[in-house]
């Protein structure tokens, strides 16, 4: 196995930690409900910053009569706009170098491309979440897409590595329970999406019931109704209160699925020798945890909301890890067998 560093480890590594800052900053963005901060896409009120001049402030008064201008909020927006396009820019770099390099053996050719097309489709997401008025389903969209980004660039950092060897005899259905995991933890981020986008992260204010009962009322129907027609404004929510309980209470449902199936995944790792892995599952599930329990307890404080999003990512990126450990290792057979062969190796010296 080739564990050389390749060219572009260094700016694939620069681009993970600025993903995650976009995603921090855009999280910051929507809890502050500056997500209409600038009612124009991609500047604001027809400036590149924010209009803060007599003159500026009069032509967003005369184009934008329906937005006026809140200074604070157009620049938590604009600087969320500012680092994703610097994103897209280092993004492009890997692309462009990928494309020079296709040649040179084992560089990844078709992920830095996929990356490219997600971005697009990001900025795409953007424009709409100003021109559709925050529409949850494109929010929560949009959540996605910052996610996805970040995890395949982490994915990108760890295949130009060459320093995560692969594990080709794990004990059995452990690569199958860690994608499970992967899975549902991107399927918990999108409830999670769908919560903020909808404002029901306070439907429920004590914990571990809601509103005293452990199964209050709820109208599922209107939560999940996910072909509702766009309306003139989300900000702040439209649906009612026995709505945003079921999707709170659908979160806290499938946050515990998730912790009860990472937990189960830790528990294998540890047992096939990956106590490292295990341990850094364990500590990323249960910072994630508190930071939930937090919100709601706390009343969804500012710093503690924006910490769970940052929470998810690093959840996230943990089973990415995980998975990429888990990959199978093609070795060449010594015995004259044509192609790889997946040759056992012990997990007992390695401890992730």
């Amino acid at each position: 196995m080739d564990r050389r560093r390749r060219p572009g480890f260094r700016l694939a590594l620069f681009a993970t930690g600025l993903a995650l800052l976009v995603v921090l900053l855009g999280a910051y963005t929507r809890l502050t409900h500056a997500g209409l901060g600038c009612p124009d896409w991609p500047g604001c009120y027809g400036f590149l910053h924010v209009p803060s001049s007599a003159e500026q402030l009069a032509h967003a008064e005369r184009h934008f009569p329906e937005a006026p201008v809140e200074a604070e909020k157009g620049w938590n927006e604009m600087i969320h706009r500012y680092f994703a396009g610097s994103l897209a820019l280092a993004i492009l770099a890997l692309a462009v170098q990928a494309l020079r390099r296709r040649r040179e053996p084992g560089r990844p050719l078709g992920l830095p491309l996929a990356l490219l097309g997600v971005v697009v489709a990001q900025a795409l997401f953007g424009m709409w979440t100003v021109t559709l008025r925050l529409w949850p389903q494109v929010v929560t969209g949009h959540l996605l897409g910052g996610m996805t980004t970040l995890a395949l660039l982490f994915l990108l950092g760890l295949r130009l590595s060459g320093g995560v060897p692969g594990l080709s005899a794990p004990a059995p259905g452990l690569r199958a329970l860690a994608a499970c995991a992967l899975a549902l933890t991107a399927g918990q981020i999108a409830l999670g999406g769908w919560v903020s986008s909808n404002y029901a992260a306070m439907a429920c204010l004590d914990l571990p019931t809601c509103h005293g009962r452990w199964w209050p009322r709820m109208d599922f129907a209107s939560a999940f109704h996910l072909t509702q027609a766009i309306g003139p404004n989300y900000l702040g929510g439209q649906l009612d209160g026995e709505a945003r309980i079921a999707i709170h209470l659908s979160h806290r449902l499938g946050a515990l699925a998730v912790a009860l199936t990472l937990a189960l995944l830790a528990w294998r790792l540890a047992s096939a020798g990956l106590g490292r892995l295990a341990g850094l599952l364990l500590t990323a599930l249960a910072l994630q945890l508190g930071l939930g329990l937090g919100n709601v307890l706390l009343h969804l404080p500012l710093a503690v909301a924006v910490a769970h999003n940052g929470g998810a990512a690093l959840l996230l990126l943990t089973l990415v890890l995980v998975n990429y450990r888990l990959r199978p290792v093609p070795l060449t057979a010594s015995d004259g067998a044509r192609g790889p062969v997946w040759a056992p190796r012990s997990a007992s010296g390695g401890a992730g």
